[in-house]
């Protein structure tokens, strides 16, 4: 057994102390859906909702190994990471100071300041991530403290794997596929590297946000590159590069075993696995789950562990996500309708409404000295061909229309 794998499982038992291992618990939706053996390996159910808490105590348990003197730990995060470190400090009884961008939502500082009590000060700099890890970083250097990096550190990475030891003491067994979700690779470094130790056959998958596929641009390119451009809906895997450390491990990933799962896909996947298995995700969580449709032959009556990375799903954003769920799905549009500026015209239009067909949306702009308004009209409906039905009849009644759901510059201001 590999070095790597002994410090994993030490990291494992230290761990037991803090809190229980997370469940890996055997899917009856997902095993029926897909022909598979699908088991959910729980890290929404960690003490912080989240796998960050692992990375964030065998990092800072073996600093202050190194350097008892240790006076502060600091981190930059507006998520997972900083609630990992923030539990830590408190269970450690050391302090934290973690910087957060202004912009962090209050729920998220919120739930920071619960985790880690008296033993953490929590600093809002700078509207953007970049700015607060450049304020943070500089404080530390000032401070004489331990930078906690959220994933590209072989403390943290150490600490992720243990997810994988724990893997196989639950399973019993080698699995045939791990799927794992990608943002900045610790996570995914940890298991790859565990796995080629003790379960070399073991097929991994590597899941990222189509915004923000920085695993794939560093396989392309053969070596870390930052993408001009991220979705940070997937706010816990949408990393615009991934970290030097963690692609040391994954630059040997094969380039098909790297999915890119889509935003308004994954919205459809939080909703059912709320509405059908009572179980929350955030996006970033949903992620393995979700790309099970694009494995689909690959998993076929296999044993499949999907890693859900974490459950800090705020229920505020629950509106956004059921809307771009339903956009994705085929059941809300948006379009443009040209009505003429006379009596009845809206009446017309409503009669070619189907039995099925509500609106969501209804604005009408009428200007003076003209012959023709403009209504933005926001479409429900329960199937996706109503729509080839409703359009028909708009055609067939001489309407003038624009579909402009896939329209993302338009939908940016008026959807």
């Amino acid at each position: 057994m590999s070095d790597f794998v002994d410090k994993a499982h030490s990291a494992e038992h230290h761990m037991r102390a803090v809190f229980p291992a997370t469940p890996l618990q055997r899917n009856d939706h997902l095993s029926a859906r897909y022909g598979a053996d699908v088991w959910l390996k729980r890290e929404d159910l960690s003490p912080v909702r989240s796998y960050k808490i692992r990375g964030a105590l065998n990092a800072m348990t073996k600093a202050l190994a190194r350097d008892p003197k240790l006076k502060v730990f600091v981190c930059a995060s507006a998520g997972n990471h900083a609630q990992g470190v923030a539990f830590v400090c408190r269970h450690l009884g050391v302090k934290g100071v973690i910087f957060m961008p202004v912009t962090t939502p209050q729920q998220k500082i919120a739930k920071t300041r619960t985790f880690g009590g008296e033993n953490i000060e929590i600093r809002l700099v700078g509207d953007y991530f970049d700015d607060t890890l450049i304020e943070a970083q500089a404080f530390c250097k000032e401070a004489g403290g331990h930078f906690l990096s959220p994933f590209d550190d072989l403390d943290v990475i150490e600490g992720q794997a243990s997810v994988a030891a724990e893997i196989m003491e639950q399973l019993g067994r080698t699995p045939d596929v791990v799927v794992l979700p990608v943002g900045g690779g610790g996570l995914a470094a940890g298991t790859t590297r565990y796995f080629a130790a003790v379960g070399p056959k073991t097929d991994l998958r590597y899941i990222e946000p189509a915004g923000g596929a920085s695993l794939a641009a560093a396989l392309d390119a053969g070596h870390p590159v930052k993408l001009d451009k991220v979705d940070n809906f997937v706010d816990g895997a949408a990393v615009a590069r991934i970290g030097d450390l963690t692609f040391s491990t994954l630059k040997s990933v094969p380039t098909d075993h790297v999915i890119a799962v889509p935003e308004d896909r994954i919205c459809t996947t939080i909703l059912e696995m709320l509405n059908v298995e009572g179980v929350v995700l955030e996006p970033a969580g949903a992620m393995s789950v979700d790309a099970l449709q694009d494995l689909r032959k690959v998993i076929r009556g296999k044993t499949v562990v999907c890693v859900t990375s974490g459950g800090n799903f705020d229920f505020e954003r629950l509106p956004e996500v059921k809307e771009r769920s339903q956009r994705h799905s085929g059941l809300k549009k948006y379009f443009l309708l040209r009505l003429p500026q006379r009596p009845g015209a809206l009446k017309d239009f409503l009669q070619v409404l189907g039995p099925d067909d509500n609106i969501a949306r209804f604005e009408y702009l009428k200007k003076s000295a003209r012959n023709f308004g403009s209504v933005l009209i926001g479409i429900e409906t329960t199937q996706p061909d109503n729509f080839d039905s409703l359009f028909r009849r708009l055609d067939e009644g001489g309407f003038v229309y624009s579909d402009i759901t896939g329209n993302e510059t338009i939908a940016e201001f008026i959807v």
